[in-house]
């Protein structure tokens, strides 16, 4: 095992928080999105401000992108230590697991009428999930290579 391997879930954080970054601004981007397939009504939306497919793919509105952004922003300033880098990444895979089930019931697509988390969102949120809770709870650094920086496992 290398020394920079304790590093892995500070890569995440970081990584994972400059791809939401990014997302969160795509979706202001008018020329990014696709008029909706669902209409809001059918959705259950009562904010509807910037509703449409990102990428003609992923149900967002203005909310939505801002959650992006916000959780961007955490996920980028939360790298900067490997403890807050786990908090991060376990408190991502607990929220994007929530949502995920909540994406499944057609009551709670929409978070109370406010933000779209239907159709490939749900995926997307699951698979955002199983990454973030392997970082957040699984991806443990060796002890001793955090305090020495030497490997305890020999070859």
């Amino acid at each position: 095992m290398k020394a920079e391997q304790y590093k892995a879930g500070q890569y995440f954080a970081l990584i994972i928080g400059i791809i939401f970054t990014v997302i969160g601004v795509m979706g202001f981007i008018p020329v990014l999105k696709t008029e909706p397939t669902v209409t809001p009504d059918m959705a259950g939306l009562s904010f509807t401000i910037g509703y449409g497919y990102l990428l003609g793919l992923f149900p967002v509105n203005v909310l939505h992108n801002i959650v992006h952004f916000v959780v961007g922003i955490a996920g980028i300033w939360a790298s900067v230590s490997l403890g807050s880098a786990r908090l991060y990444s376990g408190v991502l895979g607990l929220f994007y697991g929530l949502l995920t089930v909540m994406g499944l019931f057609p009551p709670t697509q929409s978070t109370l009428g406010f933000i779209p988390i239907f159709g490939n969102d749900v995926w997307l949120h699951g698979i955002t999930a199983a990454i973030a809770i392997y970082f957040g709870f699984f991806a443990t650094p060796n002890l001793l290579e955090l305090r020495t920086g030497q490997s305890s496992i020999r070859s």
